[in-house]
């Protein structure tokens, strides 16, 4: 009889065994598939994510370097001082033609005193500079030593609409245009509602301000456009003329950089790239390192993912733990059915003997165990593949809620805590750079695909052939006279 029409005999007529096998069976590949699926969800949704949000870097000064430094002057004797260190302009520009990056803005910031206009100021700072006009000139006040500290802020970029404000909304443009690097060497300006409302300001005047420090140092600017501001800022700022968000110009960063002084032409506070995939962050650092002149040992390149991995984190969770669940469950499952498969042919040792003494061939009798199971994987790959989507969508959503309360618990602070309400990611209240908005993935889009199921099956057949083949070699080593005289 050939061996695999004995295959089926053999699993009709051992009913309760078949089941079992069919039972443990479906188990495993059920589990493999839901852990496969999830696994495909994750990265999906990684990808999704990394497009949405893309990541930076940041070229700027290496203030832990900039500390040893200072430690340094300490133990020689002199007085830490902070020395400002500008990044030359052409070197930042040098990363700018790299493929990785989608775009760039260069910072360069100070603040300038108000000539021919008057800054906006709350009512606590005039009730201050009416009190001390003996020692002090102009809104902006001087500080101790004779140094102004300025009354109004200056902000040099490349562009203005992607800076953070115009980009998350804080700002928009009412009228005019924006800063772009055709204005680069340019003396224009956008300058907030509320400030040009109150001197009757509209696009086309000019404006008059003075470098705080020097004051020899007068520029002349242009308006460019009128943006309106949302938000009001700090608490504390409002104490500080120049730090009340009305008061802020966007100005090239050449402006910003020419009122600083001419030792500070050409040069910039920081630079930021903006790059289309995070996973090209690390090629972007390595290529800057290795063709770039950037001085390392005073700047450094901070690659900023954190709002990637805040959104992406639980899931990448997810699919780590959906990964150990194929390995363990294809291990176990390879050995569990081993162990039944072998406990099945032991107890068929003389049915083995006497096909064995008739002439039949050894790897036929093996190729007959190894048909009996993958026809009862056959069948466990079909109630799995009806199943599996629904199993791991079940699993999915259990293991991305435990995931997300954790990472709720790891990020809020201590004082939120208990309170009943979740934490998304941001802290009401701050604003600008202090919030770190990132909205986490808390779902996943679990659905069997052609290649989960295709590699199931690979799966299936190799943990079958392999909890068939092994236990079926051990027996088929013995002699048929030995197998049968053993027979009681």
């Amino acid at each position: 009889m050939n061996f695999i029409k004995r295959s089926f005999l053999s699993v009709k007529a051992r009913k309760g065994k078949s089941l079992l096998q069919v039972f443990v069976f479906s188990v495993i590949c059920v589990l493999v598939l839901a852990g496969l699926s999830i696994q495909t969800a994750a990265k999906k949704s990684s990808d999704l994510a990394r497009q949405k949000l893309g990541a930076d870097v940041t070229l700027q000064v290496d203030m832990e370097k900039m500390r040893e430094k200072m430690q340094a002057q300490q133990s020689n004797g002199e007085r830490r001082r902070f020395q400002p260190t500008p990044i030359p302009a052409e070197t930042a520009e040098e990363l700018t033609s790299y493929e990785q990056i989608k775009g760039y803005n260069f910072y360069s910031s100070t603040t300038a005193l108000a000539s021919n206009f008057e800054p906006i100021t709350n009512e606590d700072t005039e009730t201050i500079e009416n009190s001390t006009d003996s020692s002090a000139e102009g809104a902006g006040g001087r500080m101790p030593g004779g140094k102004s500290q300025g009354d109004i802020s200056l902000q040099g970029v490349s562009f203005t609409d992607s800076t953070a404000e115009f980009m998350d909304g804080t700002a928009s443009i009412i009228d005019g245009e924006h800063i772009t690097e055709e204005d680069h060497g340019k003396n224009v300006t956008l300058i907030e509602q509320t400030l040009a409302e109150e001197n009757q300001l509209k696009v086309g005047d000019s404006i008059s301000i003075t470098n705080p420090r020097d004051e020899s140092i007068v520029m002349e600017l242009q308006i460019k456009g009128i943006y309106k501001m949302s938000s009001t800022g700090a608490e504390q700022g409002m104490d500080i003329t120049a730090l009340i968000p009305y008061n802020k110009l966007y100005v090239p960063f050449t402006a910003s950089a020419a009122l600083k002084g001419s030792e500070f032409e050409g040069t910039i506070d920081s630079a930021i790239y903006y790059i289309d995939n995070p996973a090209d962050m690390e090629s972007f650092v390595a290529q800057a390192r290795e063709k770039s002149s950037i001085d390392f040992e005073t700047f450094k390149l901070d690659a900023d993912d954190q709002l990637y991995q805040q959104m992406v984190g639980p899931i990448e969770n997810v699919a780590s733990f959906s990964n150990n669940i194929v390995y363990l469950v294809s291990i176990a499952g390879a050995i569990i059915l081993g162990l039944i498969v072998m406990m099945s042919i032991r107890e068929r040792k003389y049915e083995m003997g006497v096909l064995l003494a008739i002439g039949e061939r050894r790897w036929k009798l093996a190729g007959q165990f190894v048909v009996e199971i993958l026809l009862v994987a056959a069948i466990s790959l079909g109630i799995a593949t009806v199943s599996g989507n629904e199993v791991a969508k079940q699993v999915s959503e259990q293991l991305l809620k435990q995931e997300l309360l954790s990472a709720e618990q790891a990020t809020a602070p201590e004082s939120f805590r208990g309170r009943g309400n979740g934490f998304s990611g941001g802290i009401p209240g701050m604003s600008d750079g202090q919030t770190i908005q990132a909205e986490t993935i808390e779902e996943l889009d679990v659905s069997v695909t052609g290649d989960d199921l295709t590699l199931l099956a690979l799966i299936g057949m190799l943990i079958a052939i392999i909890s068939a083949l092994l236990p079926s070699l051990t027996v088929l080593r013995l002699q048929p006279k030995t197998i049968l005289s053993r027979q009681d």
